[in-house]
């Protein structure tokens, strides 16, 4: 049985803190109670980041609560989880993180169709602080645009 896609959680934040360049579906590792506890959408993504280190993602800071229903054999929560990706795609990134001011964002973890766990991950660079007001900025003016629309359609 097929289901749809679902959100778990996404990093609001990274769209604040960066620009994001290009994205890419990763797998992830995970065990039993981690999974089903993601089912119950637990799961934190603010302040994570992925490394890539010997030729692996590793994805850091991401939380995960133990299971309600688990045992003693839950896995501890903020545990460094391994990103699965062709050996290509991770070569590919390695070189784009290298430049100055570039990072590996997660941007969401969701359910596939198939019901395994994928997370977005996004090439990023780092926004400064006047950009961080200008898209500030041009946020509030569409919304200011969008609600004079709405008025002016009534």
């Amino acid at each position: 049985m097929k289901r749809e896609a679902s959100t778990i959680a996404k990093n609001k934040k990274a769209f604040h803190e960066y620009d994001i360049l290009e994205t890419y579906e990763a797998g992830i590792e995970l065990t039993g109670t981690e999974v089903r506890s993601l089912r119950e959408n637990h799961c934190q993504l603010t302040d994570c980041f992925a490394i890539i280190r010997g030729g692996e993602v590793w994805l850091h800071n991401v939380h995960i609560p133990p299971y309600a229903n688990g045992n003693i054999a839950n896995p501890d929560p903020d545990r460094k989880r391994k990103l699965l990706l062709h050996k290509r795609q991770i070569r590919f990134l390695q070189e784009q993180v290298k430049e100055k001011g570039m990072a590996l964002v997660p941007i969401k973890m969701y359910f596939k169709e198939n019901s395994l766990v994928k997370v977005e991950l996004g090439v990023a660079r780092g926004k400064k602080l006047h950009d961080k007001r200008a898209s500030m900025a041009e946020r509030d003016s569409r919304r200011e645009i969008e609600r004079a629309l709405k008025e002016r359609s009534r």
